[in-house]
Formats: C-alpha cells, sequence, structure tokens
C-alpha cells in the first residue's frame, strides 16, 4: 500500500486512504438537481411592489423558478448545524455539508459575477464535550473548494446581549467563556464584487474627532506603518472594523405582536434589521435583487424594500410566513396599545463597551480547575453561579 500510494502520488498511506474515502463519497451523493422537488410546488404567498414572499423548498425557486445570474446579493442565516433541535428544523453538524450542497450549487447558479453571497452562521459544541465543533469553517473550505466562491472577508456578529452559554461549560464547571458571536462568510462568484465602504461608515471616535481638529503630524509609528498627512483628511466617518456590535434582544414589537394575537408562531432565531442592512447598503445599489433562501419571518425582505431594493424570500413553514406579512402592512399593528405606540424607537447610534482582557483585578485564591471540567461541581455552588451569572447578564 506504501509503494501504491506513493507511485499515485500521495504522501502517506492517510492521504491514500482519504482520497479513496472521497471518491467513494462523490459516488454515492445525489446530484443537487436529485435533490429539487420533481414537481414544483412553491406558491407565491404575498407579494408587494418590490418583493415576493414565497412558501416552499427553496431549492425549487433556485432551480425552477429563479431566472441564472438573476440575483445581486444572496444575504441568509440557514439553520444552524445544532446538537439540540430546534423547532425550525436545524441540521445536525456532521451532516451539514452534505445537507447544503444542493443549495450551494443553487446559490452558483443564481448569484451574478458582480454578487455577493453573505452566510450569518452561528457554531456548535461537540455533545458532551467543552469543544467546538469544526461544521461552518467546513461549510466556509467546501463552498470556496468544491464550488469555486471566493471568501472576501469573514464578519463577527457579537451580541452583547447573549445570555452566558453554553451553561454547563461557563456557568456550572466555569471552564469556557461566553460564546456571543456568530461567524458572517461573505463570499462572491469572482474575487472582485461590487462593494463600496462609504455606504456604511461610523462615527468617528472622540480621538479622531480631537485629531481632525487640532491636526496631525504624519510619521512612522512604532510599529513601522508610516501615517501620511492624510490621515487626518475627514471622510465623513471611519471604516467600520468586521465585528459588527448589534444587540439581538427584541421580544415584543409590531411583528411579535401581531403573531401573538393572531396565534401565529414567532420564529425563533430572528436576526436584528440592522445585520441584513449592513450588507444590503453594502453590497447592493437601489433596484438590485436580494434573496434569502431561508427566509424565516422575513427580515432580510422587510429591510431590502425599505432600502428600495427588489426583494424574495423563500420559507418552508408557512406559520412563519403569516407572522412575516405584519412587516409590510401598517394595518398589522391598529389594535396595538397607545403605550406601545408611544415608546420611543431605539436609535442606531448605541454604543457597547468591550471591556479589555483582565480588567478587574486578579485573584488569587480562585484555583485554576485542574480537570478541566470533567466533573462537575457540587449541586449548589454550581446552581448558585448560575442565578448570578444570569441576573447579572439580564442587567447589562
Amino acid at each position: 500500500m506504501e509503494a501504491l500510494a506513493k507511485d499515485l502520488g500521495f504522501r502517506t498511506i492517510s492521504d491514500y486512504l482519504r482520497h479513496l474515502h472521497n471518491s467513494q463519497v462523490r459516488k454515492t451523493q445525489k446530484s443537487a438537481k436529485d435533490a429539487v422537488p420533481k414537481e414544483s410546488n412553491i406558491q407565491e404567498f404575498y407579494r408587494t411592489n418590490l418583493g415576493t414572499m414565497y412558501c416552499g423548498n427553496s431549492l425549487d425557486y433556485l432551480f425552477n423558478v429563479a431566472e441564472e445570474n438573476s440575483v445581486d446579493l444572496i444575504m441568509t442565516s440557514p439553520p444552524f448545524g445544532l446538537v439540540r433541535k430546534k423547532k425550525y428544523g436545524n441540521e445536525d453538524a456532521d451532516k451539514y455539508c452534505d445537507w447544503f450542497r444542493p443549495f450551494a450549487e443553487g446559490f452558483k447558479r443564481v448569484l451574478k459575477d458582480t454578487g455577493s453571497l453573505v452566510i450569518d452562521i452561528g457554531g456548535a459544541w461537540i455533545p458532551g464535550s467543552p469543544t467546538r465543533s469544526l461544521y461552518h469553517f467546513e461549510l466556509v473550505i467546501m463552498l470556496v473548494k468544491e464550488y469555486g466562491f471566493h471568501l472576501c472577508q469573514e464578519h463577527y456578529w457579537w451580541n452583547p446581549s447573549k445570555l452566558p452559554t453554553p451553561a454547563e461549560w461557563v456557568n456550572v464547571r466555569r471552564v469556557r467563556v461566553k460564546d456571543a458571536v456568530n461567524t458572517v462568510w461573505w463570499l462572491s462568484k469572482t474575487p472582485f464584487p461590487k462593494a463600496n465602504n462609504r455606504r456604511i461608515l461610523s462615527p468617528y471616535s472622540d480621538s479622531m474627532l480631537e485629531l481632525l481638529e487640532n491636526g496631525y503630524q504624519a510619521k512612522e509609528r512604532p510599529s513601522g506603518h508610516v501615517i501620511s498627512d492624510k490621515f487626518a483628511k475627514n471622510n465623513g466617518g471611519a471604516v467600520p472594523p468586521n465585528l459588527l456590535a448589534i444587540a439581538n434582544t427584541e421580544s415584543s414589537g409590531q411583528y411579535q405582536d401581531f403573531c401573538r394575537e393572531h396565534g401565529y408562531p414567532i420564529h425563533p432565531a430572528r436576526f436584528p434589521d440592522q445585520l441584513p442592512e449592513y450588507f444590503i447598503r453594502f453590497l447592493t445599489d437601489p433596484g438590485d435583487f436580494v434573496l434569502d433562501p431561508f427566509g424565516g419571518s422575513c427580515v432580510t425582505g422587510k429591510v431590502a424594500e425599505s432600502l428600495n431594493r427588489k426583494w424574495a424570500c423563500v420559507e418552508l413553514n408557512a406559520g412563519y410566513l403569516q407572522g412575516a406579512i405584519s412587516r409590510f402592512e401598517s394595518s398589522a399593528t391598529s389594535n396595538q396599545t397607545d403605550s406601545k405606540k408611544n415608546k420611543k424607537s431605539k436609535v442606531k447610534s448605541v454604543k457597547y463597551e468591550i471591556w479589555a482582557p483582565c480588567s478587574l483585578p486578579l485573584n488569587d485564591n480562585e484555583p485554576l480547575i485542574a480537570d478541566g471540567g470533567k466533573t462537575r461541581p457540587q449541586a449548589s455552588k454550581a446552581k448558585e453561579d448560575v442565578e448570578q451569572l444570569v441576573c447579572k447578564d439580564s442587567d447589562q
């Protein structure tokens, strides 16, 4: 086997066996066309002047309804590969790439060469272990290696309001920190999709405003970077980082009130408006077409509509789409109380504080957990720690 592996150009027997395994997997995999429903059952559910909600399988839409090279931005949050099953039908982490392949082929079919694919995807933990699944990394590698997508840039959506989870490893055994970041992959069919970061500028910091007012002396910084006098030019705002600080705290509002009033299910995994708004402003022009193939309650469609973009959302669950109608009809809130109507909406300039690491003094009386959390602490102590952490997080 060693000789044969070398003759075929493989460094080790392990590489050769992996090659044989992958070849067999590819032979047994169904093509994207096999995954598309044989009879088109997708139905138009709701329409506005700019967009349409569809009820049905998004593979049906990608291969039977949408035209090739017709979409400027696919902005979506597919079901995550989670350990615990959710009501909206998430996929097992270890089978995630196989499940996703037909969608990847469909995305490539409908996306323009100048367009972008943006995928918000959360991480997962390996069952019974304080270690992470690699499924979301395997997904982006698959999209690049197998389907020819280019990874333009990864973003990280930090949700400051996230509860300290996973509770077992964060609150009980105290061997991990709060998991509060989703990865957002920005991909494209070519290395040069259209984009303009002047559309998404952030306010200057106080120190930068002071520098603009008092001037800056061009010089070389200790890092070796040469900062020219152009650094002191006011460009109307700062280029934002790829860390997106957006709290996802909405538990009441037009959508939720409408669902409760009519008995419709509330989608449990909605992303906040600011997330699709950031990428729609960044990567599309007015009149461009935005698609969310895992539409949920159609947040993407609502934001696209408000920004004068054409759009389509596809969702399997008709109940979620019933509630989504409230995002487009002002009459849906007619039964709200006056107190709710008079609530002031939060401004977008909300600032979130990120403490520097090790901001609190070291407590030497807290020894390391020598077994790495392999055994649980006493139940009373663990319960007390959980209650304190949850209360503290709620206050924040």
